[in-house]
This record gives C-alpha cells, sequence and structure tokens, in this order.
C-alpha cells in the first residue's frame, strides 16, 4: 500500500472531534480534523511500487495464471465417476491380499499338535520348500511328494500327514485373475492419457469489475487493491481474490445488473453526486431519509425486503464502479459522505435498520477492496461514538484510517476541505443545485473569510456591456447583505440592486441575482458581520453577452 502511515481514528479522537462541535476550540478542532483526513492513496502505477511490492504483484499474477489454467475459479467440481472407478480398482490389490492369507493359518494349525516338535518342523520345512518349487516349475502337484516323503521318514504319524497334506493342498489363487486385473487397468490408463491429450483445456477467462484478470495493466490496478487490502500477503489476497470470484457469481452479479425497479424510493437514500477536488466521484448516504416510516417499512419491515435493499445497494455500487478508470493513472476509488442529520435512535435503536447496515459494511469490506479513498460522517450526533465503537471491531485499521468526523456545525467546512463548494449539494452547505441553473458544477467559486463584528465587501467588475450574473451564500448566515452597481464614469449615478437585508440561518440558502447593464463599472456586495464569529463565504460570477 510505497507504503504510506496512516492515521487511525480511535474512538477516544472521534469523541474529541464530535465534543469540538461545541466550539469550545475552533483551532483545535480544524488540526483534529486534517489529522483524521491524513490518509492519501498510493500510485497504481507499476513503476512506482518498491521492489517487495513489485515482488508481491508478480508471485500474485503468477498463483492467478496457475489458477486460470487449472479453472480454479469458476470450473465445477469433479464428476464422481471417476472416483467411483477408483473406488472399484482399489480392491483388486486387496483380493490378493486375502488370497495370500493362508500362512498366518498355518502357523495356527501347526501350533496345535505339539508332541514330536522337531520332527513336524523338518517335514514342514521340506514341504514348504518343495511347494514353492513346484509352482513355479508347474510340475506335478506337490501333494504325492510330501506324503511320500513324510510317509518315508515317519509313518506313525498319520494325523501330521493329513495335516500337512491338507496345508499344501490348499489351493492358491487362479493365476488367470491377476493377469485379468492387468490388462484392465492398463486399458484404462491410455484412454484417460487419450482424452487429456485429445481435449486439452484453455485458460479460463475471468473478469471482475469489467476487466479480465491478467489482461492488461487495469488488471495491476485491481490486484494491487486486494494486496493492499491484505498487507501484501500474497496468499492473503489470492485467497480473498478466489473469495470474492466465487461471491460474485453466488450473488449473480452480472444478472443482478440487468434487474430493474428493485430500489425504488430509494434515490435520495443513497445517491453520487459530483466529484472531489481530486476527481473522486461522490456518493452520499442519507440514513435520515428512513424517518419516513413507509419507505421504513418498505425497506426493512422482513428479511426478503432487507435482502431486496442489499441487492439494490450492491447494484448501485457496480454500475458506478464500473464507471471508474482503472487504468494506472485513473481514478477508481470513491468518496463516501454518510450523512447522519435526522438520524438520532435510527441505527442505534432500529434493529433492521442495524443489521442490514451491518451486512452491508462486511460485504463492502470483504468484497470490494479498497474503493472508498475516503469516509466522511457529517452531523454526526453525540450517540455516534457508542455506535462506531460497536462496529470498529469488524473493520480493518486501513479502512478506519480513512475516516473523517464531523458534527453540525463543522459539516460544510469539513466537506470544503475535500469537495470544492460547486460540487457540494445545497443541503450541505454548497451551491450545487438540481435542475437548470444560470450555473452549473463547471462554474467554480469562490470562498472567502468574514471577520466577526466587521463589513466584508465584494467587487465584480463589468468591462462591457452584458448582463451579470451571481450568487452568494454565506454558511449560517445572520449577517446583511446588498448589492449596488457602481459606474466607471465618476459622473454616473450609483444603483441600488439589492437592498440591504439581514439574512437568518433558516432562511434562503443561496441568493443569486442578475443585473444588465449598457456601461463599464462593478457591482459591490456587502456583507455586514455583527456577530463574534467569522463567517464562511461562498460566491461565483460570469458575465453573458448582450443578446
Amino acid at each position: 500500500m510505497a507504503e504510506e502511515t496512516n492515521t487511525t481514528t480511535t474512538p477516544e479522537s472521534q469523541v474529541e472531534v464530535v465534543e469540538g462541535e461545541k466550539e469550545k476550540d475552533e483551532a483545535s478542532q480544524d488540526n483534529k480534523i486534517a489529522e483524521s483526513a491524513s490518509f492519501k492513496e498510493e500510485s497504481n502505477k507499476v513503476d512506482d511500487l518498491i521492489d517487495p511490492e513489485k515482488k508481491a504483484l508478480d508471485e500474485f499474477k503468477l498463483l492467478i495464471r496457475e489458477a486460470l489454467n487449472k479453472h480454479e475459479f469458476t470450473a465445477p467440481p469433479p464428476p464422481p465417476a471417476k472416483d467411483e472407478e477408483k473406488k472399484e480398482e482399489d480392491p483388486k490389490p486387496q483380493d490378493k491380499k486375502e488370497d495370500e492369507e493362508p500362512k498366518p493359518e498355518e502357523n495356527k494349525d501347526e501350533e496345535e499338535p505339539k508332541p514330536e516338535e522337531k520332527k513336524e518342523e523338518d517335514t514342514k520345512t521340506e514341504a514348504k520348500t518343495e511347494a514353492p518349487a513346484q509352482e513355479k516349475k508347474e510340475e506335478e502337484p506337490s501333494e504325492t511328494v510330501v506324503v511320500d516323503k513324510v510317509e518315508e521318514k515317519v509313518e506313525a504319524l498319520e494325523e501330521i500327514k493329513e495335516t500337512i497334506v491338507h496345508e499344501v493342498a490348499a489351493p492358491t489363487p487362479p493365476p488367470c485373475e491377476e493377469p485379468a486385473a492387468a490388462p484392465a487397468e492398463e486399458e484404462e490408463k491410455p484412454k484417460e492419457a487419450e482424452e487429456e491429450t485429445a481435449t486439452p483445456l484453455a485458460p479460463e477467462e475471468v473478469s471482475i469489475w469489467g476487466v479480465p484478470l491478467l489482461a492488461d495493466e487495469r488488471s495491476d490496478v485491481i490486484l494491487l487493491k486486494f494486496l493492499r487490502a491484505r498487507d501484501f500477503k500474497v496468499k492473503e489476497a489470492f485467497a480473498m481474490l478466489k473469495s470474492v470470484v466465487a461471491w460474485r457469481k453466488e450473488f449473480k452479479i452480472d444478472e443482478l445488473l440487468e434487474d430493474e425497479g428493485i430500489g425504488e424510493g430509494l434515490e435520495k437514500v443513497v445517491y453520487i453526486h459530483g466529484v472531489d477536488k481530486e476527481g473522486h466521484p461522490v456518493c452520499y448516504n442519507a440514513f435520515g431519509e428512513f424517518q419516513d416510516k413507509e419507505l421504513y417499512s418498505n425497506t426493512f419491515s422482513d428479511a426478503e425486503k432487507r435482502a431486496k435493499f442489499l441487492r439494490w445497494y450492491i447494484q448501485f455500487l457496480e454500475k458506478n464502479i464500473r464507471k471508474l478508470d482503472f487504468s494506472p493513472d485513473g481514478i477508481c476509488t470513491i468518496v463516501q459522505v454518510t450523512d447522519l442529520k435526522n438520524s438520532p435512535g435510527l441505527i442505534l435503536f432500529k434493529k433492521e435498520l442495524r443489521q442490514a447496515t451491518n451486512q452491508a459494511l462486511q460485504l463492502l469490506q470483504d468484497n470490494y477492496p479498497e474503493f472508498v479513498a475516503k469516509q466522511v460522517f457529517i452531523n454526526v450526533p453525540w450517540w455516534y461514538v457508542a455506535y462506531n465503537r460497536m462496529i470498529s471491531p469488524f473493520l480493518t485499521q486501513r479502512t478506519k484510517s480513512k475516516f473523517v468526523f464531523a458534527g453540525p456545525t463543522r459539516t460544510a467546512e469539513t466537506l470544503f476541505k475535500y469537495i470544492a463548494p460547486e460540487q457540494v449539494p445545497v443541503q450541505y452547505g454548497g451551491l450545487s443545485k438540481e435542475g437548470e441553473h444560470d450555473f452549473t458544477t463547471a462554474d467554480a467559486a469562490t470562498e472567502e473569510t468574514i471577520k466577526p463584528t466587521s463589513k466584508h465587501t465584494i467587487e465584480l467588475p463589468i468591462t462591457e456591456a452584458g448582463t451579470l450574473v451571481w450568487e452568494v451564500r454565506v454558511a449560517g448566515w445572520d449577517v446583511s447583505y446588498g448589492a449596488e452597481f457602481v459606474p466607471s464614469n465618476e459622473e454616473g449615478y450609483t444603483w441600488i440592486v439589492q437592498k440591504s437585508r439581514k439574512i437568518g440561518a433558516a432562511d434562503e440558502q443561496v441568493v443569486g441575482c442578475s443585473f444588465k447593464i449598457g456601461e463599464a463599472g462593478k457591482v459591490v456586495l456587502t456583507f455586514d458581520n455583527q456577530t463574534s464569529k467569522k463567517k464562511k463565504l461562498l460566491y461565483r460570477s460570469k458575465t453573458k453577452p448582450s443578446e
């Protein structure tokens, strides 16, 4: 992960960030926010990796290549027919052992007759040495030879003779069985060898997030995500990759992408809006929307609905991930903004929502490694510290190092550290509005600070005839605002464009205006802040040519 030091946000530091919302010390609060945001993404260029990381990537690719050649990712389990054949073949060598077992039985029989043991042993050894010789030479049956020798040496021991005759005459395994088994095995081996040589399997093709594994440099970018998620431990990264591929197959991701209408009513809960200062798409999660009882019931009232919500969330994520640029120089991560406004108790005390949230977090961490560049929590209430302690054990240290927390009074200021004001939705203190307006996210805004108990002016020059349009916003307002036109000609008259008035915190979020003029001059915007707090000012303007 070029190893970089990541600052891990501990529960204690989170308490400090939230308590800072009480505005005991604004300067220290700024430092705490900056500290929690110290995580920086590493380069995805192979040339920028340090040697141990390059080596790990090469080893990882080798393991994947071997797995693709062996079809370990998606191939079904081997058919049971071959296993059964092996089981049928195995008993044949066992049969040989069973047929050769009379020898221990001979020892048992030999131990029973105790008189004249020496003579018995002589006759037994003679019988045993002669019997194998007769089997090899395939001469006449050994029974008569043994009996003759026994009668010459011991005529009185009929019982012993009968015993020896019985032992030696015991039939050996038919010679036809073993040769029959061997050809059968020899026939099967060539057949299997022929099948393998006749139909060689080509390496399987596995794609993930629309990128084929090992196909090009985009694959390296994805593999680096898995390696970084497992601290460049190759075997662990490989196990994670196989698990992700199996999960995607089980979850039927490709089919899920084609499903329609599974997330009706959730458009305001999770959505993509704009990009941050580095170009990462920004995903907003507004849990406060679930205060709508009907929406909550339709989403979480039973297991089936919770599963549907989870499928919709994964579908939403998959569609937006496929829009990312996986080239080494591209943007392949997103910024998550989680809004906890109007959600006190929802996550803590609503069992269904808590279960769905924890399940989603676990799925994201297990199956979407290194896709979040930063996780910003805004409008954080006091109780969230306790909740964060609950879910913290389920998150890796690297994941927690990307967390940033901001309470209600610091939400806009914190977002502006990472996202330009023109990209931030108006409900979070920015200037971006839905629909068609005079300004778009392409029109950059300027940030300035209004000092406490002071007046602040902004001059917008007009060099040619046309229409000047502008919009302004002060965080938390409670400031008087007015605008006037001052012509360049000293003999001209000053025009009052907007009469000065005090704008409260709950009044208009963004104030816009247009002024058509046929002479050069400037529009002066005046802000009168009589409070003891400094204020964040946003404004932008442009001139439209006369029609």
